[in-house]
């Protein structure tokens, strides 16, 4: 076993690898599952060495939920997202509240902060019930769906219905053709030892960078449409006693996308302050992708998995359906309804430690900070994985049982505030966390009331790109309850 021998702390046991790539292939075939061996084999702070000599990534993993709350809370300045993984997503997806930092960060935080208040984010609830309504609208007794496909395509559509309010369609359709390009090209950049400028004529980089025009067009065609908007909405109210003009353009084309009839990229447009300014149209783009990004693919994540991890539990699942049919009846369900569905929540919480949607999260120490009686190095890249902690004995009985119980507030509260991290956590915590729950209680609430599922395929393996994708089918067989139909 090979030792950190960095001076200025304890030696950090190294997983063992190949004597030449140490465990580069491990990694590009299991990721998670290399990190789940690395925490059993060694315990909570070890290196994971990747590539040939001169070429080398070592990783620092961190995984007990104290070294967790270091890292992205208690001195979270000490690790900052520079590391070569962020870099590609900034090149790809702009730079947005999930990429930037220092005080492009902190602006940018203050601007949105008041559009994901929790008022605000429960006017989202309309839209994301009618899009529901439409996904279940297309499901028949006794027909077999997959799960993440159905999901990914209502995460995609809840969120471009709120984000752009009209345009869903076209919005849609755009980001299924573009996203898996671009997504795939940023994780083969974001691992490899060594990267080709971007500007070569590579059909690699081709492909992307018709991808990344194409998705990029139609946010600056929407966000230039609702500007030109705006701006007759407003000289058309100019002067006009007793009218609120700008309220009156929202609602004009706003109406589908929030309850109150302003959608996301409205409020995006006027937010803005006398000290931080307002978003030119470069930045409103940065903010749309990276909001069309972490605002699907993640819910939809935790969505696919309840579905699952439910159809694989029967009595589980019809205790969550007896809890929606006594809250809800036959109505469609609010936001002021998430507080009155207490075990449906656990599910999803349940759901999310099982399969986090973040899997893995990155850092790079710019601070040498010693962790678990072990020192970090400066420069070191540091890596954090939920799905790890999620599963650590020291915090979870039985860590691969469903069990929905281990989310009572008792039992929450019994625990390290980080044993459970699906959202991130300190200043850089996810701030679509609410409405990513909002949007998951009101959807799976829906589905459950209407139909049962029964698991087709009962083993799902999963990896970690950007976010934990099934690698295959999550098929369930639909069976109609005769309930809110």
């Amino acid at each position: 076993m090979a030792v950190d021998t960095q001076a200025g702390g304890a030696g950090i046991p190294e997983l063992a690898g190949a004597p030449l790539l140490g465990s580069m292939f491990d990694l590009r075939h299991d990721s998670i599952g290399t990190y789940l061996r690395a925490q059993r084999a060694h315990g909570d702070v070890v290196r994971v060495s990747a590539g040939p000599p001169g070429l080398r990534a070592v990783l620092h993993c961190v995984f007990s939920a104290e070294g967790a709350q270091q890292v992205l809370a208690a001195q979270s300045a000490n690790f900052r997202k520079d590391n070569p993984f962020y870099q590609e997503v900034r090149e790809s997806f702009g730079n947005g509240l999930l990429t930037s930092q220092d005080e492009d960060y902190l602006r940018q935080r203050r601007l949105v902060q008041p559009l994901f208040t929790r008022k605000r984010v429960d006017t989202y609830a309309g839209a994301v019930a009618a899009e529901t309504s439409t996904t279940t609208g297309g499901w028949r007794d006794g027909a077999v769906v997959d799960v993440s496909d159905e999901m990914m395509r209502l995460a995609l559509r809840a969120v471009a219905r709120i984000l752009f309010g009209t345009d869903v369609d076209t919005t849609v359709d755009v980001v299924d053709r573009s996203f898996p390009v671009i997504t795939e090209y940023v994780l083969r950049r974001g691992y490899a030892p060594r990267n080709i400028p971007r500007s070569w004529p590579t059909p690699g980089n081709r492909r992307a960078a018709a991808a990344m025009d194409e998705l990029y067009a139609v946010c600056d065609r929407i966000i230039a449409e609702r500007r030109a908007h705006e701006a007759a909405g407003a000289d058309g109210a100019h002067g006009a006693a007793g009218t609120d003009g700008a309220h009156g353009a929202h609602g004009a084309h706003g109406a589908a996308g929030t309850d109150d009839g302003q959608d996301l990229l409205t409020l995006l447009a006027a937010a803005g302050s006398a000290d931080d300014g307002a978003f030119d149209a470069g930045e409103l783009r940065d903010q749309v992708l990276v909001f069309l990004l972490a605002g699907h693919e993640t819910t939809a994540t935790s969505l696919a998995f309840a579905l699952h991890l439910l159809a694989r539990h029967p009595a589980q699942q019809e205790r969550a359906r007896e809890e929606i049919r006594r809250v809800l009846g036959d109505r469609t369900p609010q936001a002021a309804d998430l507080d009155r569905l207490p075990y449906l929540t656990q599910v999803l919480k349940e759901a999310m430690r099982l399969y986090p949607a973040a899997p893995v999260i990155g850092r790079r120490a710019v601070a040498e900070t010693e962790i678990g009686g072990h020192t970090i190095p400066a420069g070191a890249d540091v890596i954090l994985a939920p799905w790890v902690t999620h599963r650590h004995p020291d915090y979870w009985s039985e860590p691969e049982r469903f069990d929905p119980d281990r989310f009572t507030p008792e039992a929450e509260a019994a625990r390290p505030r980080y044993a459970w991290f699906p959202f991130g956590g300190g200043p850089r915590a996810c701030i679509g966390q609410h409405f990513s729950m909002l949007e998951s209680v009101i959807a799976l609430a829906m589905m459950l009331r209407d139909y049962a599922f029964e698991a087709v395929d009962t083993e799902v393996p999963v990896s970690a790109g950007l976010t934990l994708r099934a690698q295959g089918p999550v098929r369930c067989r639909l069976k109609a309850t005769g309930a809110g139909r």
